[in-house]
């Protein structure tokens, strides 16, 4: 296969010299384990508190499917990850030495054979819950490859891929779950703007290698100053999710996370107007980073009783 003879190519002829753990550990580095691990319990606090508030944690964390659910997402979002540093090589090497050194200990070859057994198995389990969802993850899979291989030749469109396959785990469970409201749609458009808002810093942030590289994205093509402009633009678009989401009284304790939101958005714009180096880019991905997890940890809070209740 092609991807393969490239990996061949690509991978330096030295001594397999590093013990096992260090290629786990770098493994884990490829697939970004600890973001893997946010998404698992995203789709778990996801599915007690907005999904199916009405079943208890017994039935939602002993659901078989659900368990087949998340487990092939955790195996189609690593095999993504995997795919995504095959094609980004040559920009990570100078956007991220360090962590290039630390995947390097894994062949190409071997991160590839990965990938395809990850896509198996996601297909697999997913398969376990209906022929439906093994479809759903066969067209996830073909969309990453494709993101990683064709749409990120297009700044615009690779901004609204990635934002957009961020948020097909969650898909996948709402329509599990078969819960169709205003306030899950209202939550999720927040959130694509948060994500798109992150795409955008995170271009900022590699724009210097991006150039060594020729890789275009929007801040190359536009400049720093239109990206902060677009970014301001999104910022202003997460409002009136914010604003509806407080008038609904079933998101409970989580309102004050929204109020937090307002306020870390809020400091981001006047700093991302003072930025202007990639350290201060990193900062400011960071900061999006950790509003995103506490917004996954605050689904905790939307019933603090329905919490009480399900662990007595």
């Amino acid at each position: 296969m092609d991807l393969l003879k490239a990996a061949e190519n690509n991978t330096p002829k030295q001594p397999n010299k590093y013990p096992f753990y260090y290629k786990f550990l770098s493994l884990l580095s490829v697939v970004r384990g600890y973001n893997i691990v946010i998404i698992v319990i995203a789709q778990y606090l996801a599915s007690l508190f907005i999904f199916s508030p009405e079943k208890s944690l017994k039935q939602v964390l002993l659901n078989l499917d659900l368990y087949f659910i998340v487990l092939a997402t955790t195996c189609v979002i690593a095999s993504g990850y995997i795919i995504n540093n095959f094609y980004d090589v040559d920009r990570d090497l100078i956007n991220k030495p360090e962590k290039t050194k630390i995947d390097s200990i894994v062949s190409q070859k071997t991160k590839l054979h990965i990938y395809f057994l990850l896509n198996f198995l996601g297909f697999m389990f997913g398969f376990l819950v209906s022929w439906r969802a093994a479809v759903f993850f066969a067209v996830y899979i073909f969309l990453i490859w494709f993101y990683s291989h064709k749409l990120k030749q297009y700044p615009l469109i690779k901004l609204i891929a990635a934002a957009v396959l961020a948020l097909l785990p969650f898909f996948v469970v709402f329509v599990y779950y078969k819960n169709f409201s205003t306030i899950i749609f209202t939550h999720a458009s927040f959130l694509f703007f948060v994500l798109l808002i992150r795409e955008l810093v995170k271009d900022l942030e590699t724009i210097q290698g991006d150039i060594v590289v020729d890789y275009m994205t929007l801040p190359i093509k536009y400049g720093e100053r239109f990206s902060k402009m677009l970014i301001s633009l999104i910022v202003f678009l997460t409002l009136p999710p914010i604003y509806f989401l407080l008038k609904y009284p079933e998101i409970g304790l989580m309102s004050y996370y929204f109020y937090f939101a307002l306020a870390v958005l809020l400091f981001f714009m006047v700093s991302l107007w003072k930025s202007n180096s990639k350290k201060h880019y990193m900062l400011l991905h960071t900061m999006l980073k950790l509003l995103i997890i506490a917004g996954v940890f605050s689904l905790a809070f939307i019933d603090t009783s329905v919490i009480i209740k399900r662990l007595l």
